[in-house]
């Protein structure tokens, strides 16, 4: 799963790397979080363009949002299987923009974090789907949920998932929407061990108000938080991964 990412290097580098015209301006992001507005990259028409999107996916076809699921990831063993994401999958592709993401690991009631990002220091390509949503007052939305898969070597040791890293090489494979029939499943697998860095980070990430670069400064020790004892619920958080994606750190 992938509930915190970040966004810190400077917009000039994202527009390089990815190639869209748009020159969007935006402050680094330590501690990006579930429903708030984060950058995309996709593809309309052979051309690549930068939209901004609600983190949270929303399948056109949901009647009230209220009973659905806040799907941050989506499942990669279950794009072409459930209706949530089959459509998306086919026509809706596209790219977060991140530098590094945090994980947590768990022991008991203890969780401590994790930020991995690329031993090159470039852009992260985490592949996506993204849907516009259109209320029945009319009102759009544009969403979107990073693609999930099983965990590589570097990870396993905190999580059993991680986001779809894409190389350089297939993003623009996972971007081509014009062939409905394109096997792009084949990209969703774990990237390769060598190409992340993982390092233990400050509790202080389990706080979305905090947003800064001391997130992202490697500990020399673990730093475990204990999680807080939560009162039971009439009814569980929805969920369309193996995680409870209704409910926050």
């Amino acid at each position: 799963m992938c509930g915190r990412y970040a966004i810190t290097l400077p917009p000039e580098t994202f527009r390089d790397f990815f190639g869209y015209p748009e020159q969007p301006n935006f402050p680094p992001r330590y501690n990006v979080a579930p429903t708030q507005p984060v950058p995309i990259v996709l593809e309309d028409r052979g051309e690549r363009h930068f939209m901004l999107v609600r983190w949270g996916f929303l399948p056109s076809w949901v009647k009230d949002p209220k009973d659905f699921p806040l799907v941050i990831n989506a499942r990669g063993e279950t794009l072409e299987t459930k209706p949530t994401f089959k459509a998306a999958l086919k026509r809706r592709r596209c790219i977060f923009l991140a530098d590094g993401f945090y994980e947590w690991r768990r022991e008991g009631k203890e969780k401590t974090p994790f930020l991995i990002r690329p031993r090159s220091r470039k852009p992260m390509p985490m592949a996506g789907l993204w849907e516009t949503y259109m209320s029945p007052d009319g009102a759009e939305i544009d969403t979107a949920a990073i693609v999930t898969t099983d965990a590589n070597g570097t990870l396993s040791a905190v999580h059993d998932r991680m986001p779809v890293i894409l190389s350089e090489d297939d993003i623009a494979a996972w971007l081509d929407v014009r062939d409905e029939r394109a096997d792009v499943m084949r990209l969703v697998r774990p990237c390769p061990d060598e190409w992340l860095d993982l390092v233990p980070v400050s509790s202080r990430v389990n706080k979305v108000e905090n947003d800064d670069p001391g997130l992202m400064e490697p500990l020399s020790e673990p730093e475990p938080a204990p999680v807080k004892e939560r009162k039971p619920k009439a009814k569980k958080p929805l969920s369309s991964d193996e995680d409870e994606q209704g409910s926050l750190f």
